[in-house]
Parts: C-alpha cells; structure tokens; sequence
C-alpha cells in the first residue's frame, strides 16, 4: 500500500505537469518540477518531513546492502544503451545523481558541475561518467569500490543545487534549446564516454529543451530508477 501511495503521488504531479508543458505555462512548469523533484530526492533536499521513494533506498543502502543487485530499470525501453540489466543499488545513486549534477548546471545553468576530483576522492569512484556502459562485472567492481555515505551526501548536495537553479530560470529559457557546445562540453568534462552506450546521452539532451530537461533527467529518469529498487526488495511493504 505505502508503495503504491509514492507511486500514484508521483503519476498524479506529473500528470499536472504534462500538461502544463503542453499550455507552455512556465510558471507552473517550474513549480511542478519542484514537487516531482521533491518525491524523488530525499526529504531533506527539499525540506519535506515525510520520508520518500529515495530516503527508503538510502536508508536501505546506508544499512548495508550498497551492493545487492537489482534490474537496472525496466529493460525493454533501454535495451540497447546499457551495459548490464543489473547493478548494484549504489549504481542506481550514482548514474540519476551524476546525470543531474552534469544537465543541471552545465545545461540549465551553463556552470561548471559540482563533481570534482574532492568528489571522487569522497566518493571512491574509479569513474566520473554516468556508468551507461559498464558491463555486469565492472558495475559490480565499482559497486564494491563506493562509500555510499559519501554519495548520499553528494546527491543531496547536488538535489538542493539543482532546486535553486530551477526556481532561477526565466520563463523565457524553459523553452529554449541550448548550444550545441555545453552539450559537448558533458563530454569534455568526463560526463560521458565515446562508447556509443554512453555518448549517445549527449544526442539525447541535445535534443531537449530547458522544460523537456526537467522531467528527463531531473524527474522522470529517477522513476525509471527507484521503483526498481524499492520493487525488488524488502524496503518497504507493498
């Protein structure tokens, strides 16, 4: 039951925000990209009291289980752009929070990303990109390799980072792509790889506007991620 509330929380605000996307009315854009970003972040992101999909998978990470395998997301809508169906649970924090960090900032805000050499030091990822192409063993070596406290604090950074960029932007910018250049500038800074897995994200937020950037990645791309988590595992009842 409690599952099912989080799901149809979450189905309820996007469905507002469609349509609002649809009317082109920024202000409600802006501010149901918040709520949805609220529901998939942890509360303190967002200055919530009620726990949420992502405080129930970190808490379940954060009680050891960093490395128990889950189906990485429904795998039909991502068959041929990924490495391995499943990966850690420490994955799935990684690659939602490591593609905020780089479309937030780079994309939305036209700023240098939050992750940095400190980061990775913190973190002890042996990679900087979004993990799109490892195989199953390497996801599992990199699993091994994460301090989950480490990124949990860098999601919540990066969550509240993102939520003061999106109250920032101009009516006038949601609707508008941005230049090919910051695009390439995810490359650049280590975001992606040249493994066709992993670069054709770039082709992918290329195509986007500001708006359409909102819900894929900083929305929409978590429930592709955390149901997995939460359905596969004994977090929380059903």
């Amino acid at each position: 039951m409690l599952k099912k509330m989080l799901y149809d929380d979450y189905r309820t605000i996007d469905l507002a925000f469609h349509e609002a996307l649809n009317a082109r009315d920024s202000k409600k854009v802006k501010s149901l990209a918040l709520k949805l970003h609220a529901l998939v972040h942890p509360a303190c992101v967002s200055g919530g009291s009620e726990k949420t999909m992502a405080d129930y998978v970190v808490e379940y990470i954060l009680a050891g289980h960093q490395n128990d395998l889950v189906p990485r997301q429904p795998w039909e809508t991502d068959l041929h752009y990924a490495g391995t169906d499943r990966v850690p649970l420490v994955w799935q924090l990684w690659h939602t929070t490591r593609i905020e960090d780089l479309v937030s900032n780079i994309l939305l805000a036209d700023q240098d990303q939050l992750f940095n050499d400190d980061w990775q030091k913190k973190i002890g990822s042996p990679i900087t990109d979004t993990g799109n192409a490892l195989e199953a063993e390497e996801a599992i070596k990199f699993g091994r390799a994460i301090r989950p406290e480490a990124l949990c604090d860098y999601m919540i950074e990066v969550g509240m980072n993102t939520r003061k960029i999106i109250a920032g932007l101009k009516d006038e910018e949601l609707f508008e792509m941005v230049p090919e250049e910051w695009v390439m500038r995810i490359y650049e800074a280590g975001g992606v790889t040249a493994d066709l897995r992993s670069v054709w994200l770039l082709v992918f937020w290329g195509r986007l506007t500001r708006a359409g950037m909102l819900e894929t990645p900083m929305t929409k791309h978590y429930m592709m991620h955390l149901p997995p988590c939460l359905d596969n595992l004994p977090i929380i009842p059903a």
